[in-house]
């Protein structure tokens, strides 16, 4: 988990934020330096469940909250990534809007 060290905003209105997280954590993003999302986990306040389906639930679902399912279509492709902390597994899903 990382900690904003520092904030400052730019004359165009964007934020500069100065982040310190650890090894590990800067591992998983492969060295990727463009379409970083930061976000904090104390955020999240929705709850949800896990569905286990099949032979002893070995197929596990992640439930979408019904307040969250607007503009999600069932055929689109989902890219998923899995954030490991000490304590955590965060998983992080990426679903485009729907184009009308």
């Amino acid at each position: 988990m990382g900690t904003i060290l520092s904030s400052k905003t730019t004359k165009e209105g964007d934020i500069v934020y100065e982040i310190l997280v650890d090894y590990e954590e800067s591992l998983q993003l492969k060295g990727r330096v463009k379409n970083v999302h930061v976000f904090s986990e104390d955020v999240a306040d929705i709850k949800t469940n896990l569905s286990g389906r099949g032979k002893n639930e070995a197929t596990k679902y992640f439930l979408i909250p019904t307040s969250l399912r607007k503009n999600i279509k069932l055929t689109d492709k989902v890219k998923c990534q899995k954030l490991e902390t000490e304590s955590k597994n965060i998983f992080v899903y990426v679903v485009d809007k729907l184009r009308f």
